[in-house]
């Protein structure tokens, strides 16, 4: 071959090689610019909240944080007067309001002793929705109500029927804002059954369901 062809064909393919490393480091540089913004969305702080339609009520346990001011955040429970306490603040009503309310109000009685305080209370246990199952259950006794519940789930919550339940006799009791009780029939083998599943109500807040 040519001595002047071959010097040609060498320098050709030293040039290619040439452009594949540029065009790779250059790729490297590119990804290692990449803004990092998916980065920096994932690692963005985001401040927990309760549900805002959520009622604070007695019993209730509220973990009250004050940002950058450990020694007024807490975890406090309501008492039975529907307040709580906290350092700097005293005394403070929290049942009857959301969570966003009591931070907005914790927040402007903070003004005094703190700057641009930032309030967060999250219901850390919910004790003020109950219902009772009792009776010939394998665990009678007070459930938290935070979700939907009907009078079967309530049954299988408290762990099914103990031996000589009377399934057909089940009632529950339910008591209005007046203080009037009331008296609701369920017969256990009918429902199940398909047979009036208007019995199988969906519960209320401190309704008890009693098996006999």
């Amino acid at each position: 071959m040519n001595r002047n062809l071959l010097a040609v064909l060498l320098m050709s393919a030293c040039l290619g090689l040439g452009a594949i490393g540029r065009s790779a480091a250059q790729s490297k540089t590119v990804a290692g610019n990449e803004p990092p913004t998916k980065l920096s969305s994932v690692q963005e702080s985001q401040t927990p909240h309760a549900d805002d339609e959520f009622v604070i009520g007695v019993g209730d346990i509220l973990a009250i944080n004050v940002w950058k001011e450990q020694e007024i955040s807490k975890v406090v429970p309501v008492r039975s007067d529907g307040r709580i306490s906290l350092p700097l603040i005293g005394e403070i009503v929290a049942s009857g309001r959301t969570p966003r309310q009591l931070e907005a109000e914790l927040s402007k009685r903070l003004k005094d002793y703190v700057a641009d305080p930032e309030v967060t209370v999250v219901v850390q246990e919910i004790r003020s929705q109950k219902f009772n199952v009792l009776g010939m259950v394998a665990h009678p006794g007070s459930f938290p109500l935070t979700k939907p519940m009907t009078v079967v789930d309530a049954i299988a919550t408290a762990g099914g029927f103990r031996d000589f339940a009377k399934q057909k006799d089940i009632y529950v009791l339910r008591r209005d804002a007046n203080g009037k009780e009331t008296r609701l029939s369920f017969n256990y083998k009918d429902v199940i059954k398909g047979l009036h599943s208007e019995q199988n109500v969906e519960l209320q807040i401190n309704d008890t369901v009693v098996v006999p």
